[in-house]
Parts: C-alpha cells; sequence; structure tokens
C-alpha cells in the first residue's frame, strides 16, 4: 500500500510552486496525496522566514505535530524550506520529532532522506548554493501537481543580489542565479502541450533575469518575448520585479507581446526617501513615479499594484505622511501592507533602539490602508460597464454556483455562468461588469469564447 503525504506550505508564490514540484516528486517516488494531515505517512512543513510571526507558525505547527506523530509512531515528518535552510540543525534542536530537514536549494533529496531516516534516524541536508544536478530541470514542471491544470508558476531565477535592509531572503536563497533562457522556453513549450494557459515567472527580481549570465544586461525582456512566441499560452503575468531595475526594453516587451497580460506588481515599500535610503532600495519616490509613469504610457490600462512596509526603524510622522501621498499620487489598483517585522541576521534588525511604538504603527497602518481601499475601489467602480477577457478559475469559494475568474490586470471577477463549460477552470469568457467592490468585481457573462488567441484590451463600454 502505496505512503500517504500532506504539504502544508507558508510564504509566497515561489514557496507554493516549490511544494508543487515536491509533491510530483513524492509522487514519482511511489506515494499518494492526502488532504487529510492525520492520516498521512509523511507530512511535510514547506516554510517561509520573510517575517517574524514565520517562526511562530512552523514551531507553532511542529508543537501539535508532536501530539499527532505519538499517537502514530510511524509517521515521518520533514521540514523544507527557507526557515529549514535558515535554521539549519536548530529545527532538531527545538522539535527533536522531525525526521528530515532540507533547505532551498536541494528539495529533490527530500524522499531519499525520509528513506534514510527510517534506518538511521534524523536527517539534516542543507547546500550553500542550488544542487548542480538541479532541482529545476526542465522536465520536472511536467510532474508538478498542480491544484489547476490551466495555469502555473515557472521560477526563472533563485537568489537575489540587493541587499534590502530589512530583507533575509539573500541570506537564504544565495545570490541570484538564473535559469536558461532555452531551458525556460522548453519548460513553458512543456506546459502549454499539458494545457496550460497561463505562466507566472517567479523570481526575486525578474527583471535583473540573466545579468549574471550575460555579465552585462539582464535578458528579461528577451524571456517575456520568447515565452510570449510559445504556442498555447495564452497569458504571462510576473512576480516580483525592483523598480530600480525596471527597463524601458521590458516595457516596450509588455505593450508589444500579446500574451504578457496589463498587470504590474512594483513594490514601493516607502514614500519617504530618507526611508528609502536606510531600506537600501535603490531609488527614491520621484524616480519610482517616473518608473510607474513610463510603465502607463507604454501599456494601455495597466493594473498596478505594490508593497508598503509600515513602521521601518525610525520613520517619522512626516516619513509616513510622505507614503500616504505617494500612494495617493500613484492610484494603486491594491496593495499588500505589512508591519515591519524585524529579522535576524538582517540590517535592519540592528536598528532596535529606532523602533517604532506598536500602537503608533497600528494606527498608521490604518490610515494607510484608508488611502489604498479608496484608490482601489475607485478603479474597480471605474469599470463598470467594461467587457472583460476573463481566464475561469473554478467555482467561487463562497458559492459553488458563481465562477471566479480573473481579468488580464489580475482583477477577481465573480459571475453567473450560463452552463457548466463556462464554470469550468481555464475557459475563456467574456463578461460585462456591473459592479466594483473594493476587492473583486461582479459581472455578466456575455459569452464562452472558443479561440484561444488572447484580447487585453477593453472594448466595450456601455
Amino acid at each position: 500500500m502505496a505512503k500517504k503525504f500532506h504539504i502544508r506550505t507558508f510564504g509566497c508564490q515561489m514557496n507554493e510552486h516549490d511544494s508543487e514540484r515536491l509533491a510530483g516528486m513524492l509522487v514519482a517516488d511511489g506515494m499518494e496525496p492526502t488532504e487529510n494531515l492525520e492520516s498521512a505517512d509523511v507530512v511535510v512543513l514547506n516554510t517561509c522566514c520573510i517575517r517574524e510571526n514565520a517562526d511562530n507558525k512552523l514551531y507553532g505547527t511542529l508543537g501539535h505535530l508532536a501530539t499527532t506523530k505519538a499517537e502514530n509512531p510511524g509517521m515521518q515528518i520533514a521540514v523544507t524550506g527557507c526557515l529549514s535552510q535558515k535554521d539549519r540543525g536548530g529545527v532538531l534542536d527545538r522539535a527533536g520529532w522531525v525526521d528530515v530537514v532540507v533547505g532551498t536549494h536541494n528539495l529533490g533529496s527530500t524522499a531519499g532522506l525520509l528513506r534514510k531516516a527510517v534506518t538511521d534516524g534524523p536527517q539534516v541536508e542543507i547546500l550553500d548554493a542550488p544542487d548542480p544536478d538541479g532541482d529545476l530541470d526542465p522536465s520536472l514542471a511536467l510532474h508538478a501537481v498542480r491544484e489547476a491544470s490551466h495555469t502555473a508558476w515557472m521560477t526563472i531565477q533563485t537568489g537575489c543580489d540587493n541587499t534590502c535592509a530589512y530583507c533575509i531572503v539573500p541570506a537564504v536563497r544565495g545570490g541570484e542565479i538564473s535559469r536558461p533562457l532555452d531551458d525556460l522556453v522548453r519548460e513553458a513549450e512543456m506546459l502549454a502541450r499539458r494545457g496550460v494557459r497561463e505562466i507566472t515567472l517567479l523570481g526575486q527580481n525578474v527583471n535583473s533575469y540573466g545579468r549574471d549570465i550575460t555579465k552585462r544586461s539582464p535578458m528579461f525582456a528577451q524571456l517575456l518575448r520568447a515565452v510570449g512566441d510559445v504556442d498555447g499560452i495564452d497569458r504571462i503575468r510576473f512576480t516580483s520585479p525592483h523598480p530600480k531595475d525596471l527597463r524601458p526594453d521590458t516595457v516596450a516587451a509588455m505593450a508589444e507581446v500579446d500574451a504578457v497580460c496589463n498587470q504590474l506588481h512594483l513594490p514601493l515599500q516607502a514614500g519617504s526617501n530618507r526611508v528609502l535610503s536606510a531600506m537600501r532600495r535603490g531609488y527614491t519616490a520621484e524616480r519610482y513615479l517616473e518608473k510607474l509613469a513610463m510603465a502607463r504610457a507604454a501599456v494601455p490600462d495597466l493594473g498596478v499594484t505594490t508593497d508598503i512596509i509600515v513602521g521601518f526603524p525610525g520613520e517619522t510622522e512626516a516619513d509616513f505622511e510622505r507614503t500616504l501621498e505617494v500612494a495617493a499620487e500613484a492610484e494603486f489598483d491594491s496593495a499588500f501592507t505589512f508591519i515591519f517585522s524585524p529579522r535576524p541576521g538582517t540590517a535592519a534588525a540592528d536598528l532596535s533602539d529606532q523602533f517604532i511604538d506598536p500602537e503608533i504603527v497600528s494606527d498608521r497602518f490604518a490610515r494607510l490602508d484608508t488611502v489604498v481601499q479608496r484608490a482601489g475601489l475607485i478603479k474597480h467602480e471605474a469599470r463598470v460597464g467594461m467587457v472583460e477577457r476573463v481566464l475561469v478559475e473554478g467555482p467561487s469559494r463562497r458559492n459553488s454556483e458563481v465562477a471566479a475568474a480573473r481579468t488580464t490586470q489580475g482583477k477577481l471577477v465573480h459571475y453567473q455562468p450560463s452552463d457548466a463549460r463556462a464554470l469550468q477552470a481555464g475557459a475563456l469568457v467574456d463578461v460585462k461588469i456591473v459592479h466594483g467592490a473594493p476587492h473583486h468585481l461582479d459581472g455578466e457573462q456575455l459569452a464562452l469564447v472558443e479561440t484561444t488567441k488572447v484580447r487585453r484590451r477593453l472594448e466595450v463600454r456601455s
């Protein structure tokens, strides 16, 4: 009887993609996935270490699993991802009932280490650089276990060469290493043959993709064009770019390649130049707004989202007011807002004498949320009467009879499907927007689209 495994993922899209690939590796090793953690023979926790509560989530979950494992001694527990890369053998020191600890560079070792742990006891394998045999072989994309068959993530680079004061990712995942362009195109072709219509390119700083290969200029615009030429790939998204590296050639590729969605996630982080300098972001607020204006001028109907940190050490009220001003001027469609969380090993963690009172930070966070929500609602209400071609994700989580779909801007649309085909994940449907809510749009179905050709622009307002 095949062993059953359960993977629980903490963190970003890259972690989600790692979990998909790891699931595929475990299936290839003869295991079967299960949604029921208690009945699993193998439980894998794929971890993140971006914020402080990530540690609490991991070790809190491991505490609960100690009881589960005591009731089922045959269960194996593996910890993978960024926190295991950071804590290494410290995971076993804090949770001695863990069987395997694997870092970010060698997920492919997990199945073998689980087998070895049965006879030899707990195993820890952390590499300081990517496995030369390659966890990112293009053929692994065929074995990844994805929730949806029509959309896929594709990692284009690992690591990061930036030195943002608050971020621990470079210390954990290492320096930037770009995957060969030919490998990425081959992976996109494989995915297309499997029915994938939408690919999201992943990297810590996608804009700098290929700089380590050419030793000169990035190749991200070239990559967008190459993947855009793959038959069957209708939509291309990417995350995350760095504002300082957003180049005219990338913006031109976004405008000229039909498959590239009119969506840009461009992290601001702060509106105060003083705080941006302390964060080591490499741009000013004015330069950020110039880059944003360049993108909007080139790409019609561009949807823009961002990240903003509140309460960075030393942030004054004047600094925060400037962030509010820049956020209002940028008119973001939405924003991911975060309260600063110190991570040991980062430059910002050493600024404890400048940490902001939590009550002040909480108040600022609420004020920023008001500005962001107001802009998002205005953007959504302005879309009423427009016709969008949406890619269906499937039934809404709240109502199985309502379809959930995404526009090319990445906006969530709910609508009543005319039949089962218009509710099927991967379908393309034209909908007329009838209502704009803060976090989604409501639409009316017009037609189920048979062609795979993408229409990016809005065509009707009535």
